[in-house]
């Protein structure tokens, strides 16, 4: 029987309910006749773990989870720390330390749930977006000099590579190519950046060549956001740097009906190490240890999880049961208009996967 290595990290806020309940699912997958296991490892990295410690992870952490085969990771945030010593003391830490270039980013309207855009049919709106994940407008390049005075001055530089550009886009187009739609939307702003999205448009057109069977268009990020509430049923796959990607796929998922249904995964395509995934929700501190947290971001970043691991046929079980559990509107948490708890979705996924 095949067993994988899984670290898990919740984190911060809910991180530390949704995680939990994302276990308690792959174990009940497990039991459900699979021929696998898994073998999991905690690590309570995070806000509490900075305030001990005074760093959010340890200086060798990630060697520690270098050898697993994939990392369940929840949220990181805390209200009482700055959120660019959370994000880059952990998150960020993980993603770039692993070469995580890839974030991917699926959305759709599931079953039972009622997103914002009446006159959009669930058919109309199926889209992955794949975010630069490395460098661009988050590389931390940059610097403040003259703190508190007048004079003060701070910079943030986007830094582009044609490494990373190529590869992010090479990437997307391989994924849009495996799609039955074959379409492509290179998201940019190279009217007003006119330099690294320059580059950016520039290498599109290159790399576009090697995929003579995908149709694709670029669209400048305002008008895409437009786009995506007029228009949805014209955009499939999408790829956009770090920064202009993190916003356009919060949208997607507030279209899709709610932050708490939308997953993610941090990709080292090369698998040189472990990929991580995680719900997009962030840590929801307004409603931590009450049990409201929805789960169902984390099961569907369980799904691309198990999906990455080749695990394709328990990958699809697991997603017909969320389906099938957010069909039911009784089963729907707050964030969805509903009154169900966190531990209610989990034992009705569970319960699922056990028929």
């Amino acid at each position: 029987m095949k067993t994988y290595r899984i670290a898990t990290i919740p984190g911060d806020g809910i991180g530390k309910e949704v995680v939990p309940a994302g276990r308690e699912v792959m174990e009940a997958l497990a039991a459900a006749g699979n021929a696998f296991r898994f073998e999991f490892e905690d690590f309570g990295w995070g806000g509490d773990y900075y305030r001990a410690h005074g760093v959010m992870m340890p200086a060798d952490g990630l060697d520690a989870l270098r050898g697993k085969d994939a990392i369940l990771f929840g949220s990181a945030g805390d209200p009482h720390i700055p959120d660019h010593v959370t994000l880059w003391g952990l998150r960020l830490k993980i993603c770039q330390g692993f070469d995580q270039y890839a974030n991917v980013r699926p959305t759709r309207i599931l079953p039972g749930i009622d997103g914002p855009l009446k006159r959009c049919k669930r058919e109309d709106l199926d889209w992955v977006i794949v975010r630069e994940n490395s460098e661009g407008e988050y590389s931390g390049v940059g610097g403040r000099a003259h703190q508190g005075h007048p004079i003060e001055v701070a910079t943030d530089v986007t830094m582009m590579t044609r490494v990373g550009v190529e590869r992010i886009l090479r990437f997307a187009f391989r994924l849009a190519q495996s799609r039955p739609r074959k379409l492509l939307t290179v998201v940019t702003k190279s009217n007003a950046q006119r330099h690294a999205m320059v580059m950016w448009d520039e290498i599109a057109v290159q790399v576009a060549k090697e995929f003579p069977d995908v149709k694709w268009d670029k669209e400048l990020v305002d008008a895409c956001t437009a786009r995506m509430v007029n228009r949805p049923a014209s955009l499939d796959t999408l790829v956009a740097t770090n920064l202009h990607a993190d916003i356009l796929s919060d949208l997607a998922a507030a279209l899709a009906g709610s932050l708490g249904i939308a997953p993610t995964g941090n990709i080292d395509p090369e698998r040189r190490y472990p990929s991580m995934f995680e719900p997009i929700h962030g840590s929801a501190f307004d409603i931590m240890g009450k049990g409201l947290a929805n789960p169902v971001g984390t099961f569907w970043s369980v799904v691309m999880l198990l999906e990455h691991l080749g695990e394709m046929e328990a990958a699809k079980r697991l997603m017909q049961a969320i389906e099938r559990v957010t069909a039911d509107t009784k089963l729907h948490t707050g964030d969805l208009g509903g009154t169900a708890k966190t531990v209610d979705v989990t034992r009705a996924v569970c319960a699922q996967l056990a028929k």
